[in-house]
């Protein structure tokens, strides 16, 4: 095979990234270390270098230490601990891999979330001895919020518990539990020795009975994130590129979809539009451009546009605020108070802030929320933020390069949080209640659902009218209730006859309308019911806001799927044929967009499946993530 052959197939090769993380002393840096030797990874020299200083700073007596490969910094060295992220890199037959080893220490979680914000997968830590730690499930929420999906849990040390299979199973089913409330799509629990090397790469006989992959064949297997070139275009502008008096573009990275030469753009905020004259790259001009590459991009008009504008279609334009809820990492020694100033580093826009509130702060351990009045180094919450000028930007589920911001101290110009867009906030949303206390119940929610024998739910029916949304929740309801279950049925027309009888179908008005919803069905989950809300609830930030309101797992999205032309054509209520002749305005579907659901937890295709399957569906998912007991 000649080498040039043989580039091009590594060129070839699927990428994952991962990070190591969990609490410190689990063995994260050990465990790289024994996945990079036992692969062959590591160079003759490297070796030399770790077994030398092994002497000096190793743990291991006259053994290798093989957490030096990866704990570079001398007081890493000297403390034992991981402080900055470590990035290796190392490939396979199969697979190409960078590994990010992330810092255990509560210290360094902002370390660890850097870590996390570009990574596919994460391995997740716990030594067997201690179990779950605050730590563990502190990581574990920061990498759900970041929008990973795929885990592994390595219950390391197994050799210190007499590799005791019901000491694993234990483990194993106390982070499922912990793992149902978050936004996982897989979990992966499997027995490791990392020391020794114990099903790293190869099944171990210390661990016969577990018959699971070994480590570096599930990371081989796991999913990738891949690049959001099929989603929304967006190019947040960083230069206007003027190297001559001929020549006026603008240059920037594609953070979603694609362009192609001739199509037309808008600018945000401003609104303006023109046409993509040309776009040039280090290698000459190209007809399109994809998300991930960094171009230059020409137009046909002379418009004025500067760093932080960001260019996109005009049918799929991002959310333009002047305030927005966003949950926070808060990474710094001196708390966020509500009122003081902070600049944010919004994609490649800065823009003074302030937090006017914070919603409320998220208990890592239980998941619960809880009100505060500032936020402390390493807690998370959500927090309402009031910007200097209007903003363009996506919640960070539809979009994580658009959607996220740093906090920057304005004195010390440290990055102090992290923080991940939920959605803009409109004056429908505006507190005006700030002097109001909450009233704490004597009765805890999980007690209320305890009572029931169920666990308090939000199952949110999305999609066009006519999709079947009502008719399914009503099957369900009923399935339910025969079942001895105790739900009840929030219907969008019901709704909009008392409650929200006030609104019309307005954008603003839809947003209120979701979010009056989405306060009902909150207290109705606190009393420890499954709710069923049947809504259209056309926009993503809308859903997102609700699922924002509920503890973390609560929330179930189910996106009940026709086409226009199915839901035109069973048009219960005669509304298409309406909204066509003009008689209805702003009808989902027709002259108003539905951004369908982009990872609901359940998609429901009633073209092809009947009610009864559809139901059948719901109650086998409902029961495996526990809340039918």
């Amino acid at each position: 095979m000649s080498i040039e052959t043989l580039l091009k197939q590594h060129a070839e090769k699927d990428l994952l990234r991962f990070i190591t993380c969990g609490s410190v002393d689990d063995g994260k840096s050990t465990l790289i270390g024994r996945l990079l030797f036992d692969s062959r990874q590591v160079y003759e020299d490297q070796l030399s270098a770790v077994q030398r200083d092994s002497r000096k700073w190793g743990t291991q007596g006259e053994t290798a230490d093989l957490a030096l490969l990866v704990d570079g910094l001398q007081s890493e060295r000297e403390q034992g601990i991981t402080i900055d992220v470590a990035y290796r890199y190392f490939s396979t037959p199969s697979r190409k891999f960078i590994i990010a080893d992330t810092p255990g220490h509560e210290q360094y979680t902002r370390n660890m979330a850097t870590g996390a914000s570009t990574a596919d997968a994460a391995v997740i830590l716990v030594d067997a001895r201690k179990g779950l730690q605050t730590q563990t499930r502190r990581h574990s929420f920061i990498v759900s919020l970041l929008g990973i999906e795929q885990v592994i849990v390595a219950i390391n040390k197994m050799d210190l518990v007499d590799y005791d299979q019901k000491r694993f199973e234990e483990i194993a089913s106390d982070y499922q539990r912990f793992a149902d409330k978050l936004d996982f799509k897989a979990v992966h629990c499997l027995p490791v020795v990392a020391l020794n090397g114990d099903n790293v790469l190869e099944p171990s006989a210390n661990l016969s009975w577990f018959d699971g992959k070994p480590l570096l064949n599930l990371l081989e297997s796991l999913p990738s994130r891949q690049a959001n070139s099929q989603g929304e275009f967006r190019f947040p502008v960083q230069y206007v590129n003027r190297h001559s008096s001929e020549f006026r573009g603008f240059a920037g990275t594609v953070a979603g979809g694609q362009i192609k030469r001739g199509e037309r753009i808008m600018v945000m905020p401003s609104g303006r539009q023109s046409e993509v004259a040309s776009i040039v790259c280090f290698d000459g001009e190209r007809e399109q451009a994809h998300s991930g590459e960094a171009v230059t991009l020409t137009l046909k008009d002379e418009i004025d546009i500067s760093r932080g504008d960001m260019l996109v279609r005009s049918e799929q334009r991002p959310r333009v605020a002047e305030a927005l809820d966003a949950r926070v990492v808060w990474m710094a020694d001196q708390p966020l108070l509500p009122g003081r100033q902070y600049d944010i580093k919004l994609g490649v826009r800065t823009v003074s802030a302030t937090p006017e509130l914070i919603h409320h702060r998220i208990d890592v351990n239980t998941l619960e929320h809880q009100h505060v009045d500032e936020l402390s180094l390493n807690e998370i919450a959500l927090v309402r933020w009031r910007l200097s000028a209007p903003a363009a930007f996506d919640s960070y589920q539809r979009n994580p390069a658009t959607g996220a911001f740093v906090v920057i101290d304005r004195i010390s110009n440290l990055t102090v949080g992290a923080g991940m867009v939920v959605r803009p906030v409109t004056d429908s949303l505006a507190d005006k209640s700030k002097n109001v206390v909450w009233h704490e119940h004597r009765i805890a929610k999980s007690q209320r659902a305890g009572q029931k024998s169920q666990r308090p739910a939000v199952l949110w029916f999305t999609g066009l009218s006519g999709a079947g949304k009502s008719s399914v929740a009503n099957a369900l309801e009923m399935a339910l209730f025969q079942r001895g279950y105790h739900s009840y049925l929030l219907d969008g027309d019901n709704v909009r006859h008392g409650l929200n009888r006030d609104l019309g179908f307005t954008d603003e008005d839809r947003v209120e309308n979701i979010r009056r919803i989405g306060e009902v069905a909150k207290l109705m989950a606190d009393a420890g019911l499954v709710v069923l809300s049947a809504f259209i609830s056309p926009f993503r930030a809308d859903r997102a806001m609700v699922r924002e309101l509920m503890e973390s797992g609560e929330f179930v999205e189910i996106h009940v799927q026709a086409s226009l032309a199915t839901c035109e054509s069973r048009d219960p209520k005669g509304l298409y044929a309406r909204a066509r002749a003009g008689a209805i305005r702003n009808f989902t579907g027709i002259d108003s967009p539905y951004e369908a659901p982009e990872k609901p937890e359940v998609t429901l295709d009633t073209e092809t499946l009947s009610i009864e399957e559809c139901v059948d569906t719901l109650l086998d998912y409902l029961k495996s993530r526990r809340i039918l007991v």
